[in-house]
């Protein structure tokens, strides 16, 4: 099972086995281009992620957590010097460890799949969907599923 979202056509892709099985419209972050660098920018990110959490009384009906930053986000942070080699440390001990990464860094986090497309077709980095279709979504999808967001 994998995921594919593909941010500048707003849908998400649910694929087994190599074959497309269903697609949903979603909304993403408000700042539509561009890779999520920091919290507070708006941006969803893009690259290879696993679900790292399923929240089922998310305040945006159901969610799916995503391991935002991965390492690849914690390495081209640090060559840009905007986290410390401590915060890296942290980022990618989290991920050997498969637990999702710490939220509270200067990266952002708490990047979820979650409902609540109805009320808003933007969010501040998530990737919204329909409550239906999230109630679909997080019956189908388990914990390290494979998403890959492109722009």
């Amino acid at each position: 099972m994998e995921i594919r979202i593909y941010k500048s056509n707003k849908v998400l892709e649910v694929w087994e086995q190599d074959q497309l099985e269903i697609t949903f419209p979603i909304g993403i972050g408000k700042e539509e281009y561009g890779h999520k660098m920091f919290e507070g920018d708006l941006r969803t990110p893009e690259g290879n992620y696993k679900i790292c959490v399923k929240n089922p009384k998310s305040k945006f009906h159901l969610s799916l957590g995503l391991n935002y930053p991965n390492l690849e986000d914690a390495k081209r942070a640090l060559e840009d010097r905007r986290i410390c080699q401590e915060t890296f440390d942290m980022i990618s001990n989290s991920i050997k460890n498969k637990l999702h990464p710490p939220w509270n860094t200067i990266l952002g986090g708490q990047i979820y799949i979650h409902g609540d497309l109805e009320t808003k077709n933007w969010s501040e980095g998530c990737i919204r969907m329909y409550k239906e279709d999230i109630e679909y979504l997080y019956q189908k999808i388990e914990l390290n599923t494979e998403v890959n967001i492109y722009p």
